[in-house]
């Protein structure tokens, strides 16, 4: 049981996702700065509310007289993170990816292999006659 653990430890796979967590609740919390202090209060005061998690209270009476709120507004603060992130995430990462890994299937299909970098020589061949023609 311990020896496959440490097999596991050593995969790299836990750094990978331990990597993965931080970056996710530093971005999380970049998002929900942005939310907090720039559409919040914008959508707030379109709404009546000081920022959205004020707007869009509705109070309802409680049983033992007194009131209790439902605010929507948070709800909506919440799908509005939540949302941003997803997006952020998935142009920024998701998508990249998916077309690096088309790429790389379809030379792997076609048996293409990468193109090869000019070597040395022949990038100074073509800045020399770039020259030339100026």
């Amino acid at each position: 049981m311990i020896k496959g653990f440490k097999e596991f430890i050593a995969k790299g796979n836990v750094i990978d996702l331990a990597v993965a967590v931080v970056i996710g609740a530093a971005f999380g919390a970049v998002v929900t700065s942005v939310v907090d202090a720039l559409i919040n209060p914008l959508v707030g005061a379109l709404l009546g509310g000081a920022d959205l998690t004020q707007a869009l209270v509705v109070e309802i009476p409680t049983v033992a007289g007194g009131t209790a709120a439902l605010s929507f507004g948070a709800i909506i603060d919440a799908l509005i993170k939540f949302f941003a992130i997803a997006l952020v995430v998935y142009f920024a990462f998701v998508y990249p990816m998916n077309r690096l890994r088309e790429r790389a299937e379809k030379r792997a299909a076609t048996g293409e292999e990468a193109p090869a970098a000019p070597t040395e020589t022949e990038l100074l061949t073509e800045i020399r006659d770039l020259l030339a023609k100026k």
